[in-house]
């Protein structure tokens, strides 16, 4: 399977970098300046866009015609930056991925690898198979009403509703899964609508039981192979752990909001958390936080009272990416709950953005210090 990157630059240099790095990930790259840009997006289906941000404004509306051409969401977005004090603004402007200019191939290489593993997952996940059967549909504390779902993913799928639907609302579902007896329950959120009922839906936070069920059937019943599964990442390092979240030194840091899959290991032990990435340091690190219900938290909990119960240990880490963006909205943090209150790293996640990268890891160290200093 072939996947497509536009890359966005004048600087020839960057193209010459870039070019056989993508191509190596398996990425088919088409070069183009910024007037062209926007035609291209409306005339072919990429993967990937990668834009140069030495015409911030230029650079900008690219990016911002990148998401309108994708109501999903599936296309990785990856900015190049000359100045590295100017890195949460391209976030802000939809960039995924950092790479700081001058290019280097070994930089190149590690970046777009965390991409290429996401642009993996966003095709696998969005690879749907037809279907026509019907399902129940509830909005909130609206009547659940009738469908049918026209089209069935690991991560979403397309339905035409008996009444129009609304866009980034919150939306229960049933449905037996066609062939089967199996009945599936997951929520969702409501990734775009049409006046006639039709409408996107992309799981919310779906149980493993049921992600496994998903995957499985579409396997089985895809016209077509879907894309393998990324590999994990297993260049990294665990620095920071508590209850709420951790800190992971690496070179390929998966984007701010995008939806990981982390597997612990220490002297035989195993766990799995989910988690989602809060801050995301190019080329340095990434903050990933856990989710909040108990059994998430009854895995962590177990794995920090075995790494305290020897201290010599030392834990290993792979990292899956699930999703480009979490089923949740990047909204502001809820309320901590009485545990979350005295968790300085979950904390310092959370409140990233009001914090450069210097302050951020400042801050990070002094946490170390102060721990170490107590036990």
């Amino acid at each position: 399977m072939t996947f497509q990157a536009l890359l966005v630059s004048k600087d020839d240099e960057a193209a010459a970098i870039l070019t056989p790095v993508l191509s190596g990930f398996g990425l088919t790259a088409v070069c183009c300046g910024y007037p062209d840009a926007l035609c291209q997006l409306t005339e072919q289906k990429f993967d990937a866009v990668i834009v140069d941000f030495d015409d911030p404004h230029s650079a900008a509306l690219v990016l911002q015609n990148v998401h309108q051409s994708s109501p999903g969401n599936h296309i990785v977005t990856v900015a190049l930056l000359s100045d590295k004090a100017k890195v949460r603004n391209v976030v802000g402007e939809g960039a995924n991925f950092v790479l700081y200019k001058p290019l280097s191939q070994p930089q190149a290489e590690a970046s777009l690898r965390a991409a290429t593993a996401l642009i993996k997952r966003e095709r696998r996940g969005s690879f749907r198979v037809p279907v026509q059967a019907p399902i129940q549909l509830k909005v909130q504390d609206s009547p659940e009403i009738e469908g049918i779902l026209l089209d069935l993913s690991e991560t979403g799928m397309d339905v035409l509703a008996a009444h129009p639907l609304c866009p980034s609302s919150a939306i229960s579902s049933r449905f037996i899964l066609p062939g089967t007896s199996s009945e599936i329950e997951v929520r969702g959120e409501i990734a775009w609508a049409n006046p006639n009922g039709q409408a996107g839906i992309h799981f919310v936070d779906p149980s493993e039981s049921v992600r496994t069920t998903l995957k499985t059937w579409v396997g089985a019943n895809a016209s077509e192979l879907p894309p393998l599964e990324p590999e994990p990442l297993t260049q990294c390092k665990l620095t920071d752990l508590s209850l709420g979240g951790c800190y992971v030194e690496t070179e390929s840091p998966f984007p701010e909001h995008s939806a990981v899959t982390l597997t612990l290991k220490a002297e035989g032990l195993q766990v799995q958390s989910e988690g989602t990435v809060r801050v995301m340091h190019p080329g340095f690190g990434m903050g990933i936080e856990f989710p909040s219900h108990t059994e998430a938290r009854a895995q962590v909990t177990g794995f920090i009272e075995f790494l305290t119960s020897r201290p010599g240990a030392t834990p290993e880490l792979q990292i899956t990416p699930r999703a480009l963006t979490a089923g949740e909205k990047p909204v502001e943090s809820p309320a901590p709950s009485t545990d979350e209150m005295g968790d300085p790293l979950l904390d310092l996640l959370r409140r990233h953005e009001s914090l450069s990268q210097d302050e951020f890891l400042q801050e990070l160290r002094q946490q170390r210090s102060s721990e170490v200093a107590s036990a």
